[in-house]
């Protein structure tokens, strides 16, 4: 009798369900298998056939840093198009080109990290360019729609797997690794959460990405909020996989736990199931898991957990059924349907925020293009290389002639005069022409950037002329006649090696340090490595020692060449911003809204050769610009491939702009809070809560049309209230509108916002057209968090529904009386208060009450703090003793009604942060009061009780 084959593994079989298929696979894996699971760069399982995988590939606007891709706008720039459709469109061809590189390239992932959904609370955060709105119903609106063209629409096969970042309340690069950021329940709840958990609910997320930060003293990695909010908001296997480093630093940077095996321990027990640490070597953690696992820390079922939750990204991926998987032979990349919505995109994130009748231009203007951006496509940390690119110059040239269009950069042309009399000298580069030039002959900086076999810079009787660019702060890069910048490498030569100013460390940028020993003498730092140019007889170099001491002879100021433009022609585009590699990224915080100065000298010097001058700002965050005397201010992010193109064609009116600002631009520095403040609340931040004028309200955005709001109508049912009201084009062409609707509670019993976004809609109408728009706001919309209760509560009372064109420009408005939950005074006898648990503070923090879980409250800097606590209840019986449960050393004194101060509990030093003494005192009252403590000296509380 023949034997009859084994049975393939139930994991292959694709008509097994999917829990059952991966147990059956995870029960095959052997320990030693499910522990180098758990680093990013998993091997390979040969003997069952098992590929290896890594998680994580960037694809924010883009498949990033795997090559040429199709670029989109910044994910700011997709916010300011407050449109989900062109987003979720968006996200469906970025996940198409990451298959298709992928089908060429197994080094492309498909555990795509992507969208960013932290909100862009603090306009100075680096990371600004990453978010797409301060507001949480609109990141989380256009994140789920990304993350569902990321996904794609079929029931069991995804075609990428996208992880949110980064989880949570992560605003500050300053210190990223070390601060923490003290968030309030309400903050928490109502704003910061808020994000992640409606995208996490739309279902089409396969995880998150914990932040650098500490939560209240925790960090992330170990934050109980994985297991107590995210993995309670849907069924689904989700998958946390760490930044990278972060595992590390829990010892190294943050010290929170002594050894590495007690914070991997921690990690995967809080949730963390992928580390991404010390690159592509596994070692370090397989050694700490299993060193983790000898000691007790953790068990093989804590492993297992992290496995199978890997294991189902995996088999959504299609990775075991080939034939199955609808995505597999996924080959759009690059096509004509991506580079149109590239251009669409780009339109449609524009933003027009001034017109005094300037814009469209005339067909028959004469055009002149100045500014440090006019003729730029900046690419950011997260972008692809490009395929295609335009520059605004490049587009007006395109749309209305180059013969009517003329052109000033505006940067400085300098030489640098050595001590010894010589200048520095760039050489002519002695390479294959067909390896430095492009189609037409010209040195293409592209294919030079990052060599080290050109010459470096000399010193000779004439010297190069230098364009100098100062970015702000001091900041400068330097670029030769041929377009290379300026550069350091490895071997500290300075070279004209690079295309843009880039990389992880940029050596691209220097700064002027006046000389103490000569007059007019400057030291040249180089910022990547924070040494001095020299020069020596074999090239100039960046060194420790003997720095030259350089003379700047100014051949052409900047503002003079931009003046002569402006003079010449009818209309002047000034076009400012950044360089999203410089001032403002990732690891680098800015330091103020205002346009650097030399920036501002090319404006004022426009304006006064020209009144009819616009200023073009094309930057990855708000600036505080004074638009007086200004016709016209446009505002786009970085556009991607097609931002030159995009902004000619909506100067030119081909296109009416309709994006809307994703945030606040504020006036001045002056009205932003601290950047580690995180209470939006207590703050008054962001559009919810700021009492301030902005420059520009969030939601704000002008058009070539003009539309008209009626007919506002609404009706209250069981669970939802249903909003509708009709748009109409009232301009004489088609233009794109974005309705907005807002709410407000009217007679709130703790602070509400101002106003607040509960939906939107992007519509498209020709002149003279209406439309009918229609939104069912559910009434868990006019909730707050109500810290009393320890969870959501609607109010009942009056509740205002503001319609209109941005947050401050509303057109329609109605009152609706909702029925809720009234509220009641804290029955403090029965629960005592939580320390976190406040309605005011002054000079607190909220930091951890044990590593594990749980909030307690400290005075700032260890001085002086007050905490209240309103409508406290003592009942009618009254109370006679307060205990406060703390930690560390100081007093704690309590007041009813901000009456005397009584009740003083000193508590002398204990051992540790986490080592809790219970402290008492007499006390006598009875019914309602508010709670008012003051904590003196470095002490954590974490629960007040009071009993008769």
């Amino acid at each position: 009798m023949t034997a009859q084959p084994p049975p393939p593994p139930a994991f292959r079989d694709a008509r097994l369900p999917l829990a059952k298929r991966v147990d059956d696979l995870l029960t095959r894996l052997t320990l030693d298998e499910r522990i180098a699971f758990l680093h990013q760069f998993t091997p390979a399982v040969e003997r069952l056939g098992v590929g290896a995988f890594r998680t994580g590939q960037e694809a924010l606007h883009g498949v990033a840093w795997m090559g040429p891709a199709t670029v989109f706008p910044q994910a700011v720039g997709l916010g300011a198009t407050w449109n989900d459709d062109l987003v979720r469109r968006v996200g469906e061809a970025v996940s198409a080109e990451a298959r298709a590189m992928r089908a060429r390239d197994d080094r492309v992932g498909l555990n795509v990290w992507s969208p960013t959904v932290n909100l862009l609370r603090h306009p100075l955060w680096g990371r600004n360019e990453e978010g797409y709105s301060e507001d949480p119903k609109l990141t989380s609106a256009l994140a789920t729609a990304y993350t569902r063209g990321l996904r794609g629409d079929h029931p069991e096969y995804w075609r990428t797997a996208p992880v949110l970042k980064h989880w949570l309340a992560h605003n500050n690069e300053t210190d990223r690794d070390t601060t923490s950021s003290s968030v309030r329940p309400r903050v928490l709840h109502e704003y910061d959460l808020r994000a992640f958990r409606e995208t996490v609910v739309a279902g089409a997320v396969a995880g998150v990405m914990p932040a650098y930060n500490l939560v209240n003293g925790r960090p992330n990695h170990v934050s109980p909020y994985l297991r107590e909010h995210l993995r309670t908001w849907t069924d689904q296997e989700l998958l946390v996989c760490s930044d990278a480093g972060a595992p590390s630093n829990l010892v190294d940077s943050e010290h929170y736990f002594d050894t590495h095996e007690e914070a991997t321990a921690a990690a995967i027990i809080a949730g963390v199931d992928s580390f991404t640490d010390h690159g592509t070597d596994g070692s370090k953690i397989v050694e700490r898991v299993r060193g983790a696992l000898a000691q007790g820390l953790l068990s093989e079922a804590h492993i297992d957990a992290a496995v199978r939750r890997q294991l189902t990204v995996r088999f959504r991926l299609g990775e075991f059924d080939p034939r199955s998987d609808p995505y597999a032979d996924t080959a759009d990349f690059d096509t004509p349907a991506h580079r149109a919505l590239a251009g669409e995109a780009a339109e449609q994130a524009l933003v027009l925020l001034k017109n005094d009748d300037l814009l469209p231009l005339s067909e028959h203007a004469r055009i002149a293009v100045v500014g440090l951006l006019a003729d730029e496509c900046k690419l950011d940390w997260y972008s692809g290389t490009l395929l295609h690119r335009t520059t605004p110059l490049e587009g007006l040239y395109e749309r209305f002639g180059a013969e009517r269009v003329e052109f000033a950069e505006g940067v400085d042309r300098v030489r640098l005069r050595t001590s010894s009399g010589t200048y520095l000298a760039v050489p002519v580069v002695d390479v294959a022409a067909d390896e430095v030039r492009g189609a037409e002959g010209a040195l293409d900086p592209a294919l030079l950037a990052g060599r080290t076999d050109l010459p470096p810079l000399t010193a000779d009787a004439t010297g190069t002329e230098l364009a100098l660019i100062d970015w702000g702060e001091g900041v400068l890069t330097l670029r030769a006649p041929d377009g290379r910048y300026l550069s350091v490498a490895d071997d500290g030569c300075v070279r004209a090696s690079a295309d843009q100013p880039g990389g992880w460390v940029v050596q691209e940028t220097f700064r002027l340090e006046a000389s103490d020993t000569h007059e007019n003498g400057h030291l040249l730092k180089h910022l990547g490595t924070g040494g001095y140019v020299s020069v020596a007889a074999d090239g100039v170099k960046v060194a420790a020692e003997n720095p030259e001491i350089f003379e700047l002879e100014f051949t052409e100021r900047g503002e003079d060449a931009v003046a002569r433009a402006a003079a010449a022609a009818d209309v002047v585009l000034v076009v400012a911003g950044n360089d999203p590699h410089i001032n403002g990224r990732e690891t680098e915080d800015r330091t103020t809204l205002r346009l650097p100065a030399h920036q501002e000298r090319l404006l004022r010097a426009a304006r006064a050769a020209n009144p009819d001058t616009a200023l073009v700002l094309v930057s990855a965050y708000p600036y505080a610009v004074d638009p007086a005397g200004l016709p016209a201010v446009l505002w786009t992010a970085h556009g991607g491939q097609a931002a030159g193109t995009a902004l000619a064609r909506v100067l030119a009116g081909d296109v009416s702009p309709a994006g809307r600002l994703p945030q606040t631009w504020y006036a001045c520095d002056d009205d932003l809070p601290d950047l580690l403040d995180y209470d939006v609340i207590g703050g008054r931040q962001t559009y919810l809560y700021f009492e301030g004028t902005p420059l520009f309200p969030f939601g704000h955005g002008l058009s070539y049309a003009s539309f008209a709001y009626a007919d506002l109508q609404g009706q209250s049912h069981a669970d939802a209230l249903t909003i509708s009201f009709t748009v109409t084009n009232t301009g004489e062409v088609a233009a794109d509108e974005v309705a907005q609707l807002y709410t407000r509670a009217v007679a709130p019993s703790v602070p509400r916002p101002r106003r607040e976004l509960a939906a939107h809609r992007r519509v498209h109408l020709d002149p003279g057209a209406s439309t009918d728009l229609t939104f069912e706001l559910p009434l868990s919309a006019f909730e707050f968090w109500d810290v009393a209760l320890g969870r959501p509560r609607l109010e009942p009372g009056a509740y205002e529904v503001l319609v209109g064109a941005s947050s401050e420009d509303i057109r329609l408005r109605t009152t609706v009386d909702l029925d809720g939950e009234p509220g009641a005074p804290r029955p403090v006898r029965e629960r005592g208060l939580d320390a976190a648990d406040f309605d005011g503070q002054r000079n607190i923090a909220l930091v951890d009450r044990t590593k594990e879980a749980g909030d307690a409250a400290t005075p700032e800097d260890g001085g002086t703090g007050e905490l209240v606590y309103r409508h406290c209840d003592f009942g009618e019986d009254g109370i006679k003793t307060v205990t406060v449960e703390a930690a560390g050393e100081g007093v704690v004194e309590l007041s009813l009604d901000g009456g005397p101060w009584t009740a003083a509990l000193a508590l002398s030093a204990t051992k540790g942060p986490y080592d809790y003494s219970t402290l008492g005192a007499e006390i006598a009252a009875a019914g309602v009061h508010d709670v008012h403590l003051k904590l003196r000296g470095p002490l954590r509380i974490a629960h007040v009780g009071f009993s008769g």
